[in-house]
């Protein structure tokens, strides 16, 4: 039993030796302290709330997205949440060094209650960010104004 002991002792320690090896990790050059194309990509607004709306009518709104960079910043990909929401952006185009572009979203405000829809924005082919639209819809009445029973009382 001891010699069991004395070798699983001895395993773990050997073990423990070998995962406290050195690595030499190159300092940071100032090359690699640049700014990445991450920090440069500048949304004006990542949360826009529509407030109240009516059921039924379809509302947008535009991010404005800016480069403060030095250089153009490829939009890849705009993707929302659900079907109900959609993007539009410059698929052709990337964003120039100190220049802006806009991404619209539209929502299709079809089911009554609150919502929140993400939408991520992938850039540079796999960097993202995500901005958000939120609000209620509101059940619009069956018809523009009640009936009016008395009416056929007046045409007698």
């Amino acid at each position: 039993m001891k010699k069991i002991l004395l070798i699983a002792g001895f395993c773990c320690l050997s073990t423990a030796m070998y995962a406290q090896q050195h690595v030499d990790i190159p300092p940071a050059s100032a090359e690699s302290k640049k700014a990445t194309a991450e920090d440069n990509f500048v949304i004006k607004e990542d949360v826009y709330d529509f407030g109240k709306i009516p059921q039924g009518k379809p509302v947008h709104h535009t991010f404005t997205v800016a480069n403060t960079g030095t250089t153009n910043i490829k939009i890849v990909n705009v993707q929302a949440s659900c079907g109900c929401t959609t993007p539009e952006w410059d698929k052709e185009n990337p964003v120039p060094a100190g220049g802006e572009s806009k991404i619209n979203v539209g929502y299709n405000a079809a089911a009554e209650g609150p919502f929140t829809k993400f939408i991520t924005i992938t850039y540079n082919e796999n960097q993202t960010k995500q901005v958000t639209i939120k609000g209620e819809v509101w059940k619009t009445p069956a018809s523009s104004a009640p009936e009016n029973n008395s009416l056929n009382d007046l045409k007698n």
